[in-house]
């Protein structure tokens, strides 16, 4: 199940997204007035932190960009930062300033998604488009539901689909960080990546040069094979049927022209293959 809210435009009262009530690099946010201290993260929080700002660079479109822990003005009295969020590249032609994220993640420990839901909620009401939040304990995704006011667990085989990527992003990827590499190559590749693109057509290249050469390599084989009978038959030699099909299905051709040249001298057919 997935499901995305419509967009809710913030107020003209409320500050812009990037005025700071918290000094921006101190490890703390504000939540209603109050300083709280965000600690850093460890395992497995921290690997799929990294997973996850990887996926979503290389899924994002060109508009947009990817930002990791960016603080982000939720009202008068609060200041709070997604573990990952997606913006658009375009500065707000009002403010000067940038726009407010399109999409925001949190990853949550099952116990932590309570904490989550606040923040989700507080994010929904400045108008961030879609919050998502990953479980990494249960390998579970939610998406917040604006009109619900709560978590909608995702399917786990299903996908996130969004204008700001280049193509759906499979949830099994997202939580479990399964082929995640595959899935990146996927969508760079949908992004018309330069260097994938070059080394794509580099090794097609390879390939059709390789078979240009096996190609006349080829020819040369049965060219020499037919040149090695038609000199014996020249010659008078007769050719028995066996000896005839050792010669045509030979593939070795340094073997073929050491036979060509024994062709112009040998005195019986079997001669050639005297020290084969």
């Amino acid at each position: 199940m997935q499901m995305s809210s419509p967009s809710m435009p913030a107020s003209k009262e409320l500050p812009d997204v990037d005025d700071r009530i918290v000094a921006p690099e101190s490890g703390y946010e504000i939540d209603d007035g109050k300083l709280v201290r965000v600690p850093p993260a460890l395992p497995p929080h921290a690997e799929r932190h990294a997973t996850l700002a990887a996926l979503l660079q290389a899924y994002v479109v060109d508009d947009f960009k990817v930002a990791v822990d960016m603080l982000t003005r939720i009202s008068e009295n609060t200041d709070r930062a997604p573990d990952a969020s997606v913006f658009a590249r375009a500065k707000d032609p009002r403010t000067g300033g940038r726009q407010l994220e399109q999409l925001a993640f949190e990853i949550a420990s099952t116990e932590s998604l309570t904490e989550c839901a606040k923040k989700a909620s507080q994010l929904s009401g400045r108008g961030v488009r879609r919050v998502f939040a990953i479980d990494v304990e249960r390998e579970r995704a939610f998406e917040w539901s604006r009109d619900l006011g709560t978590w909608s667990l995702l399917d786990p085989s299903g996908t996130i689909d969004d204008p700001t990527l280049i193509a759906p992003l499979a949830i099994d990827v997202l939580v479990r960080a399964v082929k995640a590499d595959d899935a990146m190559a996927h969508a760079l590749l949908a992004k018309r990546n330069p260097v994938l693109v070059a080394a794509i057509e580099q090794g097609r290249e390879q390939g059709r040069e390789q078979g240009r050469e096996q190609g006349r390599e080829q020819a040369q084989v049965e060219a020499t094979s037919r040149a090695i009978v038609r000199v014996l038959e020249r010659r008078g030699l007769q050719i028995e049927a066996l000896d005839h099909q050792r010669i045509i299905g030979t593939r070795d051709l340094a073997q073929l022209e050491r036979w060509l040249d024994r062709a112009a001298t040998c005195t019986r057919v079997a001669e050639l293959f005297a020290d084969s």
